[in-house]
């Protein structure tokens, strides 16, 4: 395994109160998209992990799987055994779940659950926090008093309304529960597992397909760690493993002549990878005798196969990169959840609040010695879990319009233009599983994330726009061009009004007015236009961006095929978000833990 970095156990990664602080730390890779000119034409942060463990160091903690229809509509795309049937068993396999430590907290937050959908020996620790804010129930009241369910289980395929999610929390000394410590620390003494970090990955070395001279030669005096906004000095990188062994090194491969293109009748053999500790550096080989497998994040992951000579034929020309395969879903099908922050605070000061933690020092300190000596309090509840997903007929009187609007699209009409044939043809079936998922009152069309101090933020869940992420340079210390195009489809701008709309009305409940929000961001009388300018000036990420290597039949655009091998090479697997062919209405964490485990 070669990856650029290695925490260090530090407080900000471990302990739930640090959420979201390590964002543009050491650990983030820094990217940024291309002016969102479809909006306010400023670029936005796509924060990335670039560390041993990935997003699972930066990201919320929040743990649900989707919807059934999630899966069942990646099956009918021609996925089989990608179903919510076929998946279940390892989203089993990845967990340790533990139930809520008190029946009295259970019936009072409606936390409930199936022990037959749950994993009560896997890897990762999926637990509750030993605090609960009492908001979170009057949310979920008004919710239900406005005719929005609560679910029973979050995470048994019926993901519609509200419900508290557990979170990848260790139960006993409440620290975030990752993929560093749960898939290689446990596993670091055996013999065949070998990591090297401070490493970045240059190329794929593929039989018979030369390189460009700039992929594989040092280019110094320029990006020289691949961080994107703000630059951050890697270390220099040690070895994990028995002895801190790491595979011998090979510098002898020689390129040859491309000899194949078409991924329909080509059977590439991949002998290895290059990589370099930093741009300046030499490039160094290693070589693989079985199969190579990328999982660098749905960004990087296409990053990497365009530099290696995979994707569409075209981009790669202009950038002189030897073209292996003609793949055009390579970096395309870019799907993300995006959303838009709002800002109501609540004005009871006989409410807990999160926001007490930074006001009030004497209170944090108080918080911070009930974590260290007893493991509960306030800052085991840093995670986000109390959450709504709520399908759009149950909020709105629009649905009806919004679905007809929808409906009538011509396929291509939002899509970016000169487009390869078959990425049109797979994004109209992705269309008409879209808008049929789009009429249904359990199917989540967004998601509401609530923060228990006035926030509401809305997300889309199942969004109509695809991006791209392309490489602009055959420097593969240049981070790519990632272009979401959020909203460019004007039907996931349309949920996010009818949701910001929702929110006035949830904030009028009986159950919500003794919090005393203020309506600041949107106004309470906010118009319309009022909301589309918070819309173009709010949007942000939700940390989900996907699909940029989906799993597809070829003629729908894919890149790999059901067992993830990538169409055309025998030895290549993508296994990350990647290959999701459409985003589930989830947080992706638990998703791209299944995915990995179903295949290996």
């Amino acid at each position: 395994m070669l990856i650029f970095g290695s925490d260090r156990y530090e407080p900000i990664i471990q302990d739930p109160v640090y959420v979201g602080a390590d964002i543009g730390g050491i650990y983030d890779w820094d990217l940024s998209t291309t002016p969102q000119t479809q909006l306010d034409g400023a670029a936005r942060p796509m924060p990335q992990g670039k560390v041993l463990g990935g997003g699972s160091i930066l990201n919320a903690m929040c743990w649900n799987r989707g919807g059934q229809d999630d899966y069942n509509a990646w099956a009918a795309l021609g996925n089989p055994g990608w179903d919510w049937e076929g998946m279940l068993p390892y989203f089993i396999k990845s967990e340790t779940y533990t139930p809520v430590y008190s029946a009295d907290i259970a019936r009072e937050y409606s936390i409930n659950y199936n022990p037959l959908v749950h994993g009560f020996n896997g890897p990762v620790q999926v637990s509750y926090p030993r605090y609960f804010y009492p908001q979170s129930t009057n949310l979920f009241a008004a919710l239900n008093y406005l005719g929005v369910p609560t679910q029973f289980d979050p995470n048994d395929g019926s993901s519609a309304g509200a419900a508290f999610i557990p979170t990848d929390l260790d139960p006993n000394n409440q620290t975030r529960s990752d993929a560093r410590r749960t898939y290689f620390d446990p596993y670091i003494s055996r013999p065949n597992f070998h990591v090297m970090t401070g490493q970045h990955v240059t190329r794929i070395l593929i039989e018979g397909v030369d390189s460009s001279y700039e992929v594989s030669n040092p280019t110094p005096g320029g990006n020289e760690d691949g961080n994107g906004m703000n630059g951050v000095t890697s270390n220099n990188g040690f070895g994990f493993g028995p002895g801190g062994s790491t595979p011998a090194l090979d510098n002898t491969t020689t390129a040859r002549l491309l000899r194949r293109q078409s991924p329909s009748t080509s059977n590439l053999r991949i002998t290895g990878v290059e990589f370099a500790a930093s741009a300046s550096d030499a490039r160094r080989t290693i070589t693989a005798t079985r199969e190579v497998i990328v999982a660098a994040g749905s960004l990087h992951s296409a990053q990497l196969l365009q530099l290696s000579g995979i994707g569409p034929s075209s981009l790669l020309r202009s950038y002189g990169i030897p073209i292996a395969l003609d793949l055009p879903g390579v970096g395309n099908n870019l799907q993300d959840h995006c959303l838009v922050g709002t800002f109501y605070p609540y004005n009871n000061a006989s409410y807990p609040s999160p926001t007490d933690l930074t006001t009030n020092a004497t209170y944090n300190v108080l918080a911070e010695m009930e974590y260290n000596n007893f493991k509960s309090g306030p800052w085991t509840a840093g995670s986000p879990n109390a959450l709504a997903f709520n399908p759009l007929p149950l909020i709105s009187n629009n649905s009806a319009r919004i679905l007809g609007a929808a409906n009538d699209q011509d396929p291509t009409q939002y899509l970016a233009g000169g487009l390869d044939p078959t990425l049109i043809a797979g994004y109209t079936l992705q269309k008409q599983s879209l808008v049929r998922r789009l009429a249904e009152t359990n199917v989540a069309s967004y998601e509401i994330i609530n923060n228990n101090a006035g926030s509401l933020t809305v997300a889309v869940m199942h969004p109509f726009s695809r991006g791209q992420c392309y490489i602009h340079s055959a420097d593969p210390f240049e981070p790519p061009s990632i272009d979401p195009r959020w909203l460019t489809n004007p039907v996931d701008r349309q949920v996010l009004i009818e949701a910001l709309l929702f929110n006035r009305q949830i904030l009028a409940t009986p159950a919500m007015l003794p919090l005393q929000a203020a309506q600041f961001v949107p106004t309470v009388d906010a118009d319309e236009d009022g909301i589309n300018a918070i819309i173009n000036t709010g949007i942000r990420t939700e940390f989900h961006p996907s699909g940029t290597c989906a799993m597809l039949p070829l003629e729908q655009g894919g890149v790999v095929d059901p067992h993830l091998r990538v169409h055309g090479a025998q030895n290549l697997r993508v296994v990350d978000a990647g290959i999701f062919p459409m985003i589930p209405a989830a947080h992706l964490q638990a998703v791209v833990y299944a995915v990995a485990e179903k295949r290996y």
